[in-house]
């Protein structure tokens, strides 16, 4: 059983520095365009599903809470947490326009959109990108091996060289840890 541990924390940090190595200058293209619409005044929106959504709830928070220093708030909104919406517009729309129409709603020129799938294919993911498209929000997708369909429609696209889904959102959650780190410190000013 230890030997599964191990294989485990192998193959997460393998994966890891493939990604870093493949994504680092994307990377910092994702913290230039997160500090730039925080900076203007705009949103960070997010989106996913499943252990997606989970993400997309707990990079909002690091946000608008903080992640390491004392702060204002940052404005970031997860479309994955008012469940009166969701049903709403899961039982009148269908499930496939729960993020699109929270989009449409909140969304707003400058603003950025967080698209999260591990996959790049999620149908409800992909109309939220071509909604926030649309709006002239910046785009950016956080995804596996490739992108999927996501890959041509995002402005920026963070594909972790996996296609293992543990694999995919272990990176992506330290990826956005550290993110979150260097965009706090340029708000504050502080040299990174």
């Amino acid at each position: 059983m230890a030997d599964y541990f191990e294989k485990s924390v192998r193959e997460s940090c393998s994966v890891k520095q493939k990604s870093f190595r493949a994504l680092r200058l994307k990377l910092l293209s994702v913290v230039e365009s997160l500090y730039m619409t925080l900076k203007t005044g705009r949103k960070i929106l997010l989106c996913g599903n499943g252990g997606s959504a989970a993400d997309a709830q707990h990079i909002a928070a690091e946000f608008v809470v903080r992640l390491k220093m004392e702060r204002r708030g940052y404005p970031a909104i997860a479309l994955t947490t008012d469940s009166s919406i969701l049903t709403s517009c899961g039982n009148d729309y269908g499930f496939d326009r729960i993020f699109q129409r929270q989009i449409e709603a909140l969304g707003g020129f400058g603003d950025c959109l967080i698209a999260i799938s591990t996959s790049g294919s999620s149908k409800n993911v992909l109309l939220a990108v071509r909604e926030a498209r649309a709006k002239g929000m910046k785009v950016i997708g956080f995804t596996g091996t490739g992108g999927g369909k996501m890959a041509e429609l995002c402005d920026i696209i963070i594909d972790v060289r996996s296609k293992n889904t543990m694999r995919i959102q272990e990176t992506h959650i330290m990826f956005f840890h550290a993110i979150c780190d260097m965009v706090e410190k340029k708000l504050s000013g502080e040299k990174i």
